[in-house]
């Protein structure tokens, strides 16, 4: 290690606040970091300290630093990261861990849209040797099971570091990454280790409607909720108790300090980097849970456009849309009337009317019912509304449910009313894993 390597170690281990960091993982995990496990709190959890006034959010890594890399001493490390895996002043966490004798880093996993995040939806940046630390770069898009395993295998990794952030909606492929990674990792005997950050949408609660099993695909592996209401880590806890019980991965969550549930990314004092290229903001991440659903229709969902997922529209609609929309009623958001030209994506190059989304109350907005409202009214004001071929829809309401009861002239609170049951069953599930107030 260089002298220059030294000072950039000393900037990331004074970064953060010193605490209880790493946890006991899942059955036959070993070698827990101190006392753990706060009453209630579930295995494998590290407690998050008690926030401070105008505390600003300590991120997983920067405990996981502060406490040294404790947890990863000794052992052959991979980091599974895109764009987002960054410290509080910008750095990339694998520039840090690279630069530092404490931590033997070996091997960096993609995801979708790849580690340096180029790539569109759908796809990734495949196999490669990344220039700034030499290490090779892993592709896991479209990988799992003993797929994914065997690459774990390959990159000579005992423990795989997860750290991406999430946005908070069932959709959102990374928290099915971490998914497949568990499970890989479990087949491979390896640990996984997942460095938490916020939900920049908060966390206060559940809403929309529960996968069903028979929708399952990798914008839905199980059985959570649309809008989840939960941070990686604890999603990562939630997985391996509810749904990898039958071979449990050897799991440590480091937990961040400072967060609360209600708190929305602008009062975590982090700065924000898109997570994957439609993404560009904390305010599309607000509107996402709800408007995604458009990818399941005949109408741009605003890719394209400076503002995706803020807007959705198709050629030929008109003012009546936002005015049905907003006759709903609906908490927290007004539909204004709106005209886009996608540049890429759905209607390519056309003049597109349709609704913009303007959140005015974010704790009263509820942005499934707002999808479910622009669906329901998109469908009774423009005669050219359609389902994908595929009944896509499906895969992201997770079943045929949603897509039935607008097709029969169902309202918002009626099609709501359907999940409720599972909705209500899910939220019980998820207060065992919970790691913040």
């Amino acid at each position: 290690m260089t002298l220059s390597r030294r000072g950039v170690l000393g900037l990331a281990g004074a970064l953060g606040s010193v605490g209880a960091v790493g946890a006991a993982g899942a059955a036959g995990a070993s070698g827990a970091l101190g006392q753990v496990g706060a009453a209630g709190a579930p295995p494998g959890a590290a407690p998050a300290s008690a926030p401070r006034a105008a505390e600003r959010v300590r991120t997983g890594f920067e405990r996981l630093a502060a406490d040294g890399y404790g947890v990863l001493a000794g052992q052959k490390v991979g980091v599974l990261t895109n764009p987002t895996g960054i410290t509080a002043d910008a750095r990339h966490l694998v520039d840090v861990l690279h630069a530092d004798e404490r931590v033997d880093l070996v091997a960096v996993f993609g995801p979708e849209h790849g580690f340096r995040g180029t790539a569109q939806a759908g796809d990734s940046e495949g196999a490669s040797r990344d220039p700034a630390t030499g290490l090779p770069v892993y592709d896991t898009y479209d990988k799992s099971g003993q797929k994914l395993a065997d690459v774990f295998t390959a990159a000579g990794v005992d423990t795989v570091v997860f750290d991406i952030q999430d946005v908070g909606a069932r959709f959102y492929t990374y928290i099915w990454t971490l998914y497949d990674c568990m499970r890989a990792a479990a087949l491979a005997g390896k640990a996984v280790v997942v460095l938490d950050r916020p939900n920049p949408v908060g966390g206060r609660r559940a809403a929309g409607p529960v996968l069903e099993r028979p929708y399952a695909s990798f914008v839905g592996r199980e059985p959570i909720a649309l809008a989840h209401g939960m941070t990686a880590a604890e999603l990562a806890l939630l997985f391996n108790g509810e749904f990898l019980a039958d071979r449990p991965v050897r799991l440590r969550t480091v937990a961040m300090s400072g967060w609360r549930r209600e708190s929305f990314f602008g009062e975590t004092g982090l700065p924000w980097v898109p997570p994957s290229p439609n993404m560009p903001t904390p305010d599309t991440a607000l509107a996402y849970a709800g408007t995604c659903l458009f990818e399941g229709t005949n109408l741009s969902e605003g890719r394209g456009t400076t503002t995706p997922f803020e807007v959705v529209g198709a050629e030929g609609i008109d003012r009546r849309w936002a005015e049905a929309a907003n006759g709903l009623g609906l908490p927290g958001v007004w539909f204004r009337e709106a005209y886009f030209t996608p540049t890429f994506s759905k209607h390519l190059g056309k003049v597109c009317g349709g609704v913009r989304l303007i959140v005015h109350d974010r704790e009263a907005f509820d942005p499934v019912r707002a999808g479910i409202g622009l669906l329901v009214t998109a469908r009774r004001t423009w005669s050219g509304f359609a389902w994908r071929t595929d009944h896509w829809i499906d895969r992201l309401t997770g079943s045929d449910r949603v897509r039935s009861m607008v097709d029969a002239g169902a309202g918002v609170e009626e099609i709501a009313g359907d999940w409720a049951a599972a909705l209500a069953r899910f939220g019980a599930a998820r207060e065992g894993y919970l790691l913040y107030e």
